[in-house]
């Protein structure tokens, strides 16, 4: 029954390597990064709510973000957002949805995904997710998607899964860090290494068990709430007691513990959009390989260049490749696309050297 599918967005983030489009007020999930009329929070719950029903999806987001996702998703409820009062990694936010989803619905079937995702088939999205979801219903599985590897790209996880498996959901043998190049290009040529695409699908009984099992003190900080979960004395228990929690991702703190994990090869395209490079692989390109978001482009011996404005103006671009050119307001980037990387430490600089205004 799809009344007992759920979906938890993840949309906390700050986005900072996609500075400075992406600032700690207004992050990239809340921006049309792609120039397609929605933001990629809103393409992401249209996505989800062709198979989930929208009142069984929530939005995990920072509390100052609050009436970002209420205003981009007409209909949502604030009962739906659910605020984090601190940054403390994806394991303490999973963990807090999964016990108020398991209060309302204890059948639940549980999908998490990052708001910040692209992908193009929607349609083989959502039979990979209903696969899944129907997979965990009889049985205490953690499921994961992984994507099937087009070059030893070391800006991803990877998971490695049990090549005599023979059946679609294989089960998984570890969980591997960002590797360095030579390292990833072993895991291509292995060929049973997926990216970590960070969408995961379970039970909310079989997660809420797995962190009593491997993560016990944070089990034990929230579940002494429960009670007041899903009612008006909930805000008071979060703010006093998830600061509290460990700072440690799901991957770290479950799924590379847990031996009941196991993962079902994508059947659709997927870029996490992590970088203004990213953006570039996934847009159209002119026949010089530029690619452009919102601007009025004029071009002149440019080639493989990220251009992006935050209104229709007129950029000219004259004699560069391979640069990225963004336009926002009161900041103007025109930095290299193989530096990409180091956006994230330009951004501290600029603060530092600028304040807070640019950031």
């Amino acid at each position: 029954m799809k009344t007992d599918y759920y979906a938890v967005i993840m949309a906390g983030g700050i986005g900072s390597r996609f500075w400075p489009v992406s600032t700690r007020r207004f992050p990239k999930q809340f921006h049309d990064m792609l120039g397609s009329g929605q933001s990629l929070l809103q393409k992401t719950f249209s996505r989800l709510s062709q198979g989930i029903p929208e009142r069984n999806i929530k939005v995990l987001t920072n509390q100052s973000y609050q009436e970002l996702v209420l205003e981009q998703i007409p209909g949502m409820t604030p009962d739906q957002v659910v605020l984090e009062p601190a940054m403390r990694n994806t394991a303490p936010c999973i963990l807090l949805s999964a016990l108020k989803i398991h209060k309302e619905n204890p059948n639940a079937l549980m999908l998490v995904a990052p708001s910040d995702h692209w992908i193009e088939d929607e349609e083989a999205f959502l039979k990979d997710v209903s696969q899944c979801f129907e997979a965990c219903r009889e049985n205490d599985k953690l499921l994961t998607l992984g994507i099937r590897p087009s070059f030893p790209n070391t800006g991803y996880g990877y998971i490695e899964y049990d090549a005599s498996d023979t059946s679609e959901i294989k089960k998984v043998l570890q969980f591997c860090e960002k590797p360095e190049y030579h390292t990833a290009k072993e895991f291509v040529e292995a060929g049973n290494f997926c990216w970590n695409a960070g969408i995961f699908i379970w039970s909310v009984k079989s997660i809420i068990h797995a962190f009593e099992q491997y993560l016990p003190q944070m089990f034990k900080l929230f579940s002494n709430g429960v009670e007041v979960l899903n009612t008006s004395m909930e805000k008071q228990f979060v703010d006093d007691h998830y600061g509290r929690a460990d700072n440690i991702s799901i991957d770290y703190g479950i799924l590379e513990k847990a031996n009941n994990v196991h993962m079902l090869e994508a059947s659709f395209d997927w870029n996490d959009l992590g970088t203004w490079g990213a953006l570039h692989d996934k847009l159209e390109k002119d026949e010089n390989g530029n690619a452009v978001v919102r601007a009025i482009p004029y071009t002149k011996d440019a080639k493989g260049n990220m251009i992006y404005s935050s209104s229709e103006k007129l950029i000219v671009v004259d004699g560069i490749e391979d640069f990225i050119v963004v336009d926002k307001d009161n900041v103007l980037m025109i930095y290299p696309k193989n530096k990409e990387q180091n956006i994230k430490n330009l951004l501290t600089e600029i603060s530092q050297n600028f304040g807070e205004n640019y950031t």
